[in-house]
């Protein structure tokens, strides 16, 4: 049996080198996707899916992600004097959406070392990680999904998506538990199937990916992976990496209690990437109920005159 899940991790330490230099003072995560910082949107869907005690492993110069999610009472007594309700309101909930805790990475060791970190303050207890350069839009559904098949089964759970082929090596990838040629599957919601998992691989060549299932950064893990990243030897690139351990936690099924992947097939932006951050921007613009109709008629109108429009060296 397994508790109900009320913490979640946010790994946040990374440093934003593809975005230099707009990252050199501002944390990749405080970029603005249309009128909120990325890393507001995370934080959000983890309290849509119930999760309210929240925990971001942070690094150096991270300072303004808390600053995002403290008082300002100067600026909100500014705003209350002007009647400017709809922008006080605003600044208020971001301090008032979760009980929001942080803790310093120290030595950059991988993402695996970063949720390591977090073992004091998760305790015994399953929890969440939702990586902080990932925004999932659907309010929440899938991580609330995750959680449910965490109950049923007690197993740890891994959001994934299907990619290209040619794409697997920049991802970590689980390779399905086959039964007479076809994937375990679990009993779940019918938009999202959910199978069993063997293995994890991080970036492995095409040739040698056991599936095109592409880890995405939503998990729901039990406490247990503690003890394994605790003795887990740095892998690729030289860092301690989850996918290493969860290669455990489903290698060690009745011990452990597996691994489930969940097939995602919505939303998701990586906006750690440029064009990723791009599309988040534009696409959640459009569907922004302010702007929304304005920015479509631009993207209408902008894009009949981009045939054969040069690119410009920056």
């Amino acid at each position: 049996m397994t508790s109900q899940v009320t913490k979640a991790v946010i790994p946040a330490a990374g440093l934003g080198t593809r975005f230099l230099p707009a990252t050199k003072a501002i944390p990749k995560e405080m970029l603005p996707v249309v009128d909120r910082p990325a890393i507001q949107y995370v934080v959000e869907e983890a309290v849509q899916a119930n999760l309210t005690d929240l925990l971001m492993v942070t690094g150096r110069n991270k300072t303004p992600l808390e600053n995002h999610f403290d008082r300002v009472p100067a600026l909100e007594d500014a705003l209350e004097k002007r009647g400017d309700e709809s922008r006080l309101t605003a600044v208020r909930r971001t301090s008032e959406l979760a009980d929001v805790h942080y803790l310093r990475q120290g030595d950059p060791l991988g993402l695996g070392h970063a949720v390591l970190r977090a073992h004091q303050h998760v305790g015994k207890n399953s929890f969440a990680v939702l990586l902080g350069d990932d925004i999932i839009d659907d309010g929440g559904e899938l991580l609330r999904e995750m959680l449910t098949l965490h109950e049923k089964t007690g197993a740890s759970v891994v959001a994934v998506q299907e990619v290209p082929t040619e794409q697997v090596s920049s991802y970590g990838v689980v390779a399905p538990h086959l039964v007479d040629g076809a994937p375990e599957s679990i009993e779940s919601n019918d938009a999202w199937p959910a199978v069993w998992v063997d293995g994890l691989v991080e970036k492995p060549a095409p040739e040698q990916a056991p599936s095109n299932l592409a880890i995405i950064g939503r998990y729901v893990l039990r406490h247990e992976v503690f003890e394994v990243l605790q003795r887990t030897s740095p892998g690729r690139g030289g860092e301690i990496q989850l996918t290493d351990a969860m290669q455990e936690l489903a290698a060690r099924r009745e011990e452990l209690g597996g691994v489930v992947a969940v097939v995602f097939r919505g939303r998701r932006y990586d906006t750690g990437n440029k064009f990723d951050y791009l599309k988040a921007n534009i696409e959640l613009a459009a569907a922004h109920p302010e702007i929304g109709e304005q920015v479509r008629e631009w993207i209408q109108s902008y894009a009949s005159t981009l045939t054969n429009r040069p690119t410009q060296n920056r």
